[in-house]
């Protein structure tokens, strides 16, 4: 019975942290698509002067930075090799804003290393993860 009501428990768990989750990648996926009315949703300006961008930009790195230490502390290698996947496509996706940006060699050449530094990492961590299994 007990048993039952820990898997009833961590199904709500999975169910919460996937939709907080989803709720995030929306919110990711609006400051995309309509930039001006997500930075009004989220209290912003419609175009900043500041730098408040910025800070929720840092804010965003710093935690997803902790998060991966966190997993690596914890040693969740499958958890680790799904981030660093993930952060494979962020990298190279900096890569093209960076080159339709500034166009500067440096910092696209920085987010291409990054992105297949991340792809390496991700499959390493992969198979540590089926060895273990």
């Amino acid at each position: 019975m007990a048993e039952q009501g820990a898997r009833r428990k961590q199904g709500w768990l999975a169910v919460v942290a996937m939709a907080g989750g989803l709720l995030l990648a929306f919110i990711g996926a609006r400051y995309l698509l309509v930039p001006e009315q997500a930075a009004v949703t989220f209290g912003l300006p419609k175009r900043p002067s500041g730098h408040e961008l910025y800070y929720i930009v840092g804010t965003r790195n710093l935690w997803l930075g902790l998060l991966a230490v966190a997993l690596a502390t914890l040693r969740q290698w499958r958890a680790l090799a799904l981030w660093f996947a993930m952060a494979t496509i962020v990298c190279f996706a900096d890569a093209a804003i960076a080159a339709n940006s500034t166009g500067k060699l440096p910092q696209i050449v920085f987010h291409v290393s990054c992105g297949v530094a991340s792809a390496v990492l991700a499959m390493m961590l992969w198979r540590l993860a089926a060895r273990e299994t």
